[in-house]
């Protein structure tokens, strides 16, 4: 129950940081540049895919047999 519970932190994060990104793009410039959020998101997606890949490896998070 917890790493579902980090997954689900770690996408809210990921979206979060997409949309803190949004108004640097808009706007122009800001005083903190908009590859950081991006690039922030870009690293925790990574560790998410990571975490996902690791989880299935050892058994903690079972994939759907069927899904139709």
């Amino acid at each position: 129950m917890l790493l579902k519970a980090l997954i689900v932190c770690l996408l809210i994060f990921i979206v979060l940081n997409l949309f803190r990104a949004l108004p640097v793009m808009l706007k122009g410039k800001q005083d903190q540049p908009m590859s950081r959020h991006l690039g922030r998101r870009v690293l925790f997606s990574v560790f998410l895919f990571a975490l996902l890949l690791i989880a299935l490896a050892s058994g903690y998070i079972t994939p759907n047999p069927r899904p139709y």
